[in-house]
């Protein structure tokens, strides 16, 4: 079930969907945020503390939604603050960790064109409610796509020494992206019933983006054919388990607390 006529998918099944990509969202917002006081200007501070509001905002309607069909009992706060490790199915590419200001934008633009295809594709959902959670993402994943690729752009296309720390956080961050287009059961199982999308089919538009921008900043695709995976089954690397040891500290140690 994914809609209320439509029983074609199961709603847990819907639900652990759903969980996928608010896992997504709220792990790369907490990376964003770690890096908040960091960044090279106040301008650009303002920039990545509003991109993690952005997703961590996203996680939170993704997760409320899923709260509904998994389970009566669960709320959204557990299920971004009462999951283990292991049951965390967020992508390797969002959770690691960065060096600097390039490690941020590249993993930042591998993702962002990747989630702005999905969305494009999710706004037509079958389902109202991720259809309408879509649309707004889509409009957000566009800024930050331009945004990420702007200083891909720049700084790739820049001093030697710029593009060649561009060049050096594509090479850590590539073997991670693989993974974004792995389809699975529960994928298939979405994208038949109208209410989901198969990263399969955004694979080479993803491709073209991402060659068109790295090929304007004057930057090159890693050789290496090694690619990660894993993090949809709860195989992380790792920076997943200390990242949410300090996410999940206080929700932990005061549960049920409320505000």
């Amino acid at each position: 079930m994914t809609t209320k006529e439509d029983t074609t998918i199961a709603t847990g099944q819907f639900g652990v969907y759903l969980i996928r990509h608010a896992d997504d969202n709220l792990v790369l917002g907490q990376r964003l945020a770690e890096y908040v006081t960091r960044a090279p200007d106040l301008e650009e501070e303002l920039a990545v503390a509003n991109i993690a509001l952005d997703h961590i905002g996203l996680a939170t309607h993704l997760f409320t939604y899923a709260a509904t069909l998994v389970d009566g009992d669960t709320s959204a706060d557990d299920l971004a603050m009462l999951r283990s490790e292991r049951e965390y199915s967020n992508v390797l590419l969002v959770e690691q960790p960065h060096d600097g200001f390039g490690d941020v934008m590249v993993r930042q633009f591998l993702f962002d064109a990747y989630q702005l295809l999905l969305w494009q594709a999710l706004s037509t959902s079958g389902d109202s409610t991720l259809s309408g959670i879509a649309q707004r993402a889509e409009r957000e994943a566009t800024y930050h796509l331009r945004h990420s690729s702007n200083w891909l752009i720049r700084l790739g296309d820049g001093t030697s020494e710029s593009h060649s720390r561009m060049q050096q956080s594509i090479n850590r961050m590539w073997r991670f992206t693989g993974e974004l287009f792995e389809s699975d059961e529960l994928d298939v199982a979405v994208a038949a019933s109208g209410v989901g999308a198969d990263p399969v089919e955004l694979e080479g538009a993803w491709r073209a983006c991402v060659a068109d921008v790295i090929d304007e900043a004057t930057l090159s695709i890693p050789e290496d054919p090694y690619q990660a995976s894993g993090g949809r089954s709860g195989i992380h690397t790792e920076h997943l388990g200390p990242m949410l040891a300090e996410m999940q500290s206080l929700a932990r140690s005061y549960p049920g607390l409320s505000w």
